[in-house]
């Protein structure tokens, strides 16, 4: 069918009367004030600077515009903004401006409140910390927690150079030990305690944890004491000739302990003739230590 470009004059004529009707309704529209909370922006802040504290996040701003065109704007549609990239270290204010509001088109900024925004600025620094992870719980009965371990064992962190400079450590999620009785291994995410500080790239850990017998102690009695570093020509009496010795240590090593397997001593070394009193002394050693000992310190008479 061909189209006809004058046909159905009536359609047309009160497609005419409807659009003026609307338009005659529009432009009659009055306009109207509104306050809106909207978000505030930071723009161009230098690389080298950082916002401490608490800065605000919105601002309230008094618009002018159409009823219809004001009750039609979304969230985000109006931003305040301040431009930082003239700013230097330490405290400053900065003026909110009109001209620096984002609306629709058809809408004027008025006022902004507040007309001024306090922000405390800080160098930048960066910093490599140790990771040390966090555990939570506590290993079956008769165990303990050994040696923690991170992989990596640090990272790099960046925020205000007095910030950084507190913190000793980074942390992790905590890693659960909780009924454990053998090694743990997890992989968590790394941290760090103060907010205003952040990991220059998002990390994770792998952790782990040594879960060990736990240690025990037991009283070792008629301990000999014996004497090291005697000069030639010398003789030596020690009063009393034992101790006893509390140990501590793995329960097959302390299990196993004699008397004669623990080597108490005093040491000699450059004394000449006299009498001396003298601490009792012990090797080190792997298997157990020493919590204890009765007497703590001997006499010693050299002839």
């Amino acid at each position: 069918m061909a189209y006809h470009p004058f046909g159905s004059p009536g359609l047309k004529i009160m497609a005419v009367i409807v659009a003026s009707a609307l338009w005659f309704t529009v432009a009659g529209e009055q306009n109207v004030e509104r306050t809106l909370r909207v978000p505030l922006e930071f723009r161009n802040k230098p690389a080298n600077l950082e916002i401490l504290g608490d800065p605000p996040t919105t601002v309230d701003v008094r618009v002018l515009g159409s009823s219809t065109l004001l009750s039609r704007i979304d969230p985000g549609e109006v931003v305040a903004m301040i431009d930082l990239g003239a700013a230097r270290p330490g405290s400053r204010l900065f003026h909110l401006r009109t001209d620096e509001v984002r609306v629709p088109y058809g809408v004027d900024v008025q006022q902004l409140t507040p007309a001024t925004i306090a922000l405390e600025l800080e160098k930048s620094a960066r910093r490599t910390l140790p990771i040390e992870p966090a555990t939570e719980g506590d290993p079956a009965p008769g165990f303990v927690a050994g040696k923690v371990a991170s992989d990596p064992p640090s990272v790099d962190v960046i925020g205000p150079e007095s910030r950084v400079k507190e913190l000793t450590s980074a942390t992790t999620e905590p890693v659960s030990v909780a009924g454990r009785r053998e090694r743990v291994h997890d992989t968590v995410t790394v941290g760090v305690s103060d907010s205003a500080v952040r990991l220059v790239e998002p990390k994770s850990a792998a952790v782990t944890i040594e879960i060990l017998p736990a240690p025990v102690e037991r009283l070792v009695r008629g301990v000999p004491i014996r004497w090291r570093s005697l000069n030639a020509g010398l003789t030596a009496r020690v009063e009393p000739l034992t101790a006893s010795v509390t140990v501590r240590g793995r329960r097959d090593a302390i299990d196993a302990m004699r008397a004669e397997t623990i080597d108490a001593f005093v040491d000699l070394a450059g004394l000449g003739p006299g009498q001396y009193n003298l601490r009792v002394q012990f090797d080190p050693t792997e298997s157990f230590g020493v919590s204890a000992t009765e007497p703590t310190v001997v006499r010693v008479t050299i002839k």
